[in-house]
């Protein structure tokens, strides 16, 4: 089985959107730089800087499946279907949609945590499972599940939003920085989890 990586934008204080789910500043790395990275979604086009986008080609290149929550996949209606990263989604809920438009090969749904991480194990075998940062990262973090913590730390400070991490373990203990790759107008690290 691939590696388990919680994945997202993060402010200085900790949020991954402002308190209405917008992202705001977390994201302008996405358009700030010279180089044109074409995304999975035919729409969405990302100027990187040089150094975002070697990190960005690095990890869609490893990644084999995403797990996301219902909340997420609202937002944005399930990404049509197509989700940026080009690789199949599976969405923790408690209620999958009816008739859902763009059901399909790509998304499929679980009612739990540990349903979502395995059945995206199954699909992306030893490529790297991401995870969406927030309430179902803390609730792999608090399961034991995340191998991995990756943070695209932005040099904002929000004041207030939906945070990064929402354990109600205690302490967690991360090993130092495996990655560290400075942007413009972002810091890409990842660390492993201690257990």
């Amino acid at each position: 089985m691939g590696t388990v990586v919680s994945s997202a934008s993060m402010s200085l204080d900790g949020y991954v959107a402002h308190p209405d789910d917008t992202p705001g500043a977390l994201f302008d790395w996405y358009d700030n730089g010279p180089v044109e990275v074409r995304t999975a979604a035919a729409e969405l086009t990302f100027h990187l800087s040089e150094a975002s986008a070697a990190h960005w080609a690095s990890w869609v290149a490893e990644l084999g499946a995403l797990v996301v929550g219902r909340r997420l996949f609202d937002l944005t209606d399930g990404w049509g279907g197509n989700h940026p990263l080009g690789v199949p989604v599976v969405v923790v809920t408690h209620r999958p949609p009816s008739g859902w438009a763009h059901a399909g090969d790509h998304t499929e749904f679980a009612t739990d945590v540990g349903a979502a991480v395995a059945r995206a194990q199954q699909i992306a075998g030893d490529a790297t499972v991401g995870v969406a940062a927030g309430t179902v990262g803390s609730q792999c973090l608090d399961l034991g599940l995340l191998d991995e913590v990756s943070i695209d730390l932005v040099p904002v400070v929000l004041g207030a939003g939906r945070p990064y991490v929402t354990c109600s373990t205690t302490q967690v203990l991360l090993g130092d920085p495996t990655t560290t790759v400075q942007g413009d107008r972002v810091t890409h690290l990842r660390f492993p989890v201690r257990r």
